[in-house]
């Protein structure tokens, strides 16, 4: 039997499966962690045009967020860790032992990658590395500019393109190192058996168990999905695998049909019974909302576009005179609805989160009441960021 869901029934459940319906209550150390494991991952990314991505997705879903929960549950206590989904992501260390495949196929796809990009010297210089953390501790990319080999590095090749930044990712990229925190936003490498608690460093699961977590987890975390949606998620598994492990599912999943914004129905897969569950999912909150443009909800913008209307891409390596809206725009939530982006600076030295441009979603009026409650959130998340008031300059609506 084919579970029907309906457009606002489908945007509900996404944004529940994704942490943006749940109670505004305080927000302890334990409660951030239970909520990066409901969202799965939180992506890193180094940009601050207000506040970086990692700690704005996590202050969307709770304004009680507290920067040095994260911190704790990163460099002190091992909960979470930080590694590669789609991109640089901080990820629950109950998940490593299934990172561990993820490591041995990226192993030998980037040391045939990378060598031949890089010329002769590479495994040399990259032993080198490794062996320097080993006896020396955390050492960032910057503690090599002087290192002896270095110097004696040939020109040309892989040598031009910062070897010493080049041989760390690519262990930690392998698993040979983690990061055990960070200075400034620069990573601190150490030995993984240094930063990962053993009873997750020494478990392993089999590459039968890795394909079906990765599957699993993945369609429990999105509700609904195809199996190209469900390779995507974690981007752990390819989609070929995703599909034979759809197609070997059998009574555990059920087919849905999802209605897209425009009324179109999309064939997906959901769990079996995943109606009751549905169901029992609370709406988000009306509240406006900021979102960072890389919040998990609209990672896949092709299903972020089918299920809100919302077309939205960034646009950050974009040459300015290409772009449609600007260098790093955010997008607006409203209860289930994207109703616009906003083009804002924080400018830490004035102490303004500066407004340049408002631009709201085709049927989205621009109402006193919409107005205040923009501002309203713009004065939490200007706090939030560090700053004192919100300036709105010339032309910010547009006009």
């Amino acid at each position: 039997m084919t579970l029907n869901l309906s457009n606002a029934d489908a945007r509900r459940v996404f944004l529940a499966k994704q942490g943006l319906s749940r109670p505004r209550g305080a927000l302890s150390k334990a409660g951030l962690l239970e909520l990066i494991e409901t969202i799965g991952f939180v992506q890193v990314d180094s940009i601050s045009t207000v506040e970086r991505a990692h700690h704005h997705i996590l202050f969307a879903r709770n304004p009680t967020y507290k920067r040095a929960h994260l911190t704790a549950l990163l460099e002190k206590d091992g909960a979470l860790f930080e590694h590669w989904t789609h991109d640089a992501a901080i990820i629950p260390t109950a998940f490593y032992p299934y990172w561990k495949h993820r490591f041995a196929r990226a192993t030998q796809t980037l040391a045939d990658r990378w060598r031949s990009w890089h010329e002769n010297g590479f495994e040399t210089y990259v032993d080198h590395v490794l062996e320097r953390v080993r006896t020396e501790g955390r050492l960032m990319a910057r503690d090599f500019e002087q290192d002896p080999v270095a110097g004696k590095r040939p020109p040309g090749g892989w040598w031009n393109w910062h070897p010493e930044k080049t041989a760390l990712e690519y262990h930690w990229r392998t698993g040979a190192l983690a990061i055990a925190g960070r200075e400034g936003f620069q990573k601190v490498y150490d030995l993984t058996a240094r930063v990962i608690p053993a009873r997750h460093l020494d478990a392993e699961v089999s590459a039968e168990a890795f394909v079906d977590w990765a599957c699993t987890s993945a369609l429990e975390r999105l509700g609904f999905a195809t199996s190209g949606e469900i390779a995507a998620f974690w981007d752990l598994v390819s989609p070929e695998e995703a599909k034979a492990w759809v197609a070997a599912q059998g009574d555990r999943l059920e087919p849905v049909l999802v209605e897209g914004v425009e009324g179109k129905p999309r064939a997906s897969h959901a769990f079996a019974g995943s109606a009751a569950i549905f169901d029992s999912l609370p709406p988000p909150p009306a509240r406006l909302r900021v979102l960072s443009p890389f919040d998990p909800l609209l990672r896949d913008r092709a299903r972020a576009e089918r299920l809100f209307g919302f077309s939205y891409r960034i646009e950050v390596f974009v040459p300015a005179e290409k772009r449609v809206y600007g260098y790093y725009v955010f997008p607006l939530l409203e209860g289930d609805r994207m109703v616009g982006r906003i083009d804002m600076k924080a400018d830490r030295k004035a102490g303004t989160l500066d407004v340049r441009r408002l631009w709201l979603e085709p049927g989205v009026r621009a109402s006193q009441g919409r107005l205040d409650a923009l501002d309203a959130e713009l004065a939490r998340l200007g706090r939030f960021a560090g700053v004192e008031r919100t300036v709105y300059l010339d032309g910010w609506r547009g006009e």
